[in-house]
C-alpha cells in the first residue's frame, strides 16, 4: 500500500485538487445553508399563530372617501356569499360573526394595575381557528371564554405602554399568565366573564372568541341587533393567483393584502431557495467532473506502473483504493468546512430574525446536516462506481 501511495503522490497536481476541494466547498456550501435558512425563515411567516394556514384573506365592502360603503348597509349578503364561493381560487369562505353589545375588559399582569378598555369581538367558524378543539370551546352559563388577541396589541403594549411605565414585557408564551376580566352589559344583566387568552394571531386585527359564545352572547344581551356580516374570511387556493384581485377589483371589495403576504414571501422563499440549490448543485456536479477528471488524468499518467502492479499480483480493488481514500477526503473535509461556514453564516442572520421577531423559534440544524450527508454519500457512491471501472479497464489488458 504504501508503494501506491508514493506513485499516487509523486504525479499528483495539487493546483488540481485544491480547485475541485474549493468548487466542491462552494457547492456543498451553497445548497446546504439555502436549506438552513429556508427552515429558519419559513416560521416567520407561517408559525406560532392561531392561523397556520397563510392562505386565509378577509374580505370586505369598499369605503369611500366620504365614508359610505359599497352596498346598502355594508354587509354580504347571501347571494354575494355564493358567489365567491364558486370562484377558482376559492376552497371556502365563512363570515364574521361580531358582538351586537358593548364590552369592556380589564386586564392586568403580576399584580400590576389592571388596564381596561372598551373592545369588541368577533367569530369565525372554528374550523378555520389552529387551536385544540377542547380549548377553543365556550357552552352557554360557563365563566371562562377562550380568546386570540391580535399580536398588535402585543406590540403596542411591549414598544409603547410597558417600556414607557416601566412594566415587564411580554412574549407570546406568558399569554396564559395575563389575566382578564370581560363586564358585558348593564345594571342587573351585567355579567363578568374570565378571559382565558391562548396566544395572539398576527393575520387577524380582531379579538376573536368561539363561534358559540357570539351566538349565545348576542341572543342573550343583544337579541334584536342581527345584521349582514360586514366581513368574510376566506381560504384561497393559491395567494398569488391573479385572478383574486381581478374579482376583487371588479366587485369592488377590499382584501386585507398584508393577510397574503405570508402566502406569497412563503411561495418566493420556496422558488429562491430552489434556485438557490440548483445552483449549488450544479457548482457540485462540476466539481465532481474536475475531480473525476483530475484522477482520470492521474491514472493515465500511471498507467504503465498500474499494469505492472496487475502483473505482479495486486488486485484491482486494492490498486483502487487510493484513488478512493483521496475523493473521500477531500469530499469530507469539503463538508466539514461547509457545515462550519453554515454555522458562522447562520449565527448571524438568526440573531437578526430573533431582534425583529422575538417570538419566534428557529429550526435545528438536522435538515442541513442530513442535505449534506446525503450530497457527500452519493458523490462517494459515485465516485466509487467510476473509478472502479477505470481500474478494471486497465487490469483486463494487463
Amino acid at each position: 500500500m504504501n508503494i501506491l501511495k508514493k506513485l499516487l503522490r509523486r504525479h499528483t497536481s495539487i493546483p488540481q485538487l485544491i480547485g475541485f476541494a474549493l468548487a466542491n466547498l462552494a457547492g456543498m456550501w451553497i445548497v446546504m445553508l439555502g436549506i438552513q435558512f429556508y427552515y429558519d425563515a419559513v416560521p416567520v411567516f407561517t408559525s406560532d399563530d392561531a392561523f397556520s394556514n397563510n392562505n386565509y384573506i378577509v374580505v370586505s365592502k369598499h369605503i369611500s372617501s366620504l365614508g359610505t360603503v359599497s352596498g346598502q348597509d355594508g354587509g354580504f349578503k347571501d347571494n354575494e356569499v355564493e358567489e365567491i364561493k364558486k370562484q377558482s381560487f376559492c376552497k371556502r369562505v365563512a363570515p364574521f360573526t361580531s358582538s351586537a353589545y358593548r364590552t369592556t375588559a380589564e386586564m392586568s399582569f403580576k399584580g400590576m394595575s389592571p388596564i381596561s378598555t372598551e373592545l369588541f369581538f368577533e367569530s369565525v367558524p372554528d374550523d378555520f381557528v389552529d387551536t385544540k378543539a377542547e380549548e377553543w370551546r365556550y357552552n352557554a352559563g360557563d365563566d371562562t371564554v377562550p380568546v386570540i388577541l391580535p399580536r398588535a396589541y402585543l406590540a403596542l403594549y411591549n414598544f409603547g405602554f410597558a417600556q414607557s411605565h416601566g412594566l415587564p414585557k411580554l412574549s407570546d408564551g406568558l399569554a396564559s399568565n395575563i389575566e382578564m376580566n370581560i363586564h358585558i352589559g348593564n345594571g342587573d344583566d351585567r355579567k363578568v366573564f374570565k378571559g382565558n387568552i391562548l396566544g395572539f394571531s398576527g393575520r387577524l386585527n380582531t379579538i376573536l372568541v368561539p363561534e358559540s359564545f357570539i351566538m349565545w352572547s348576542n341572543e342573550v344581551f343583544a337579541p334584536d341587533e342581527a345584521e349582514n356580516p360586514t366581513r368574510l374570511i376566506m381560504e384561497v387556493t393559491n395567494p398569488t393567483d391573479d385572478a383574486i384581485a381581478t374579482f376583487m377589483q371588479k366587485k369592488n371589495y377590499d382584501i386585507e393584502d398584508d393577510k397574503l403576504n405570508a402566502g406569497r414571501a412563503t411561495y418566493f422563499l420556496k422558488i429562491v431557495v430552489s434556485i438557490v440549490m440548483l445552483v449549488g448543485l450544479l457548482v457540485c456536479i462540476l466539481s465532481f467532473y474536475i475531480l473525476t477528471l483530475s484522477i482520470f488524468l492521474l491514472i493515465q499518467k500511471n498507467t504503465t506502473k498500474l499494469e505492472t502492479l496487475f502483473l505482479i499480483g495486486y488486485k484491482d480493488k486494492t490498486v483502487c483504493l487510493p484513488y478512493q481514500s483521496l475523493a473521500l477526503t477531500i469530499n469530507a473535509v469539503s463538508l466539514i468546512v461547509a457545515f462550519l461556514l453554515v454555522i458562522v453564516c447562520r449565527s448571524y442572520y438568526v440573531s437578526f430574525i430573533s431582534d425583529l421577531f422575538p417570538q419566534i423559534e428557529t429550526s435545528g440544524i438536522l435538515p442541513t446536516i442530513v442535505a449534506g450527508i446525503a450530497i457527500f454519500t452519493f458523490t462517494a457512491i459515485l465516485n466509487t462506481i467510476i473509478l472502479r471501472k477505470k481500474i478494471s479497464k486497465i487490469a483486463k489488458f494487463s
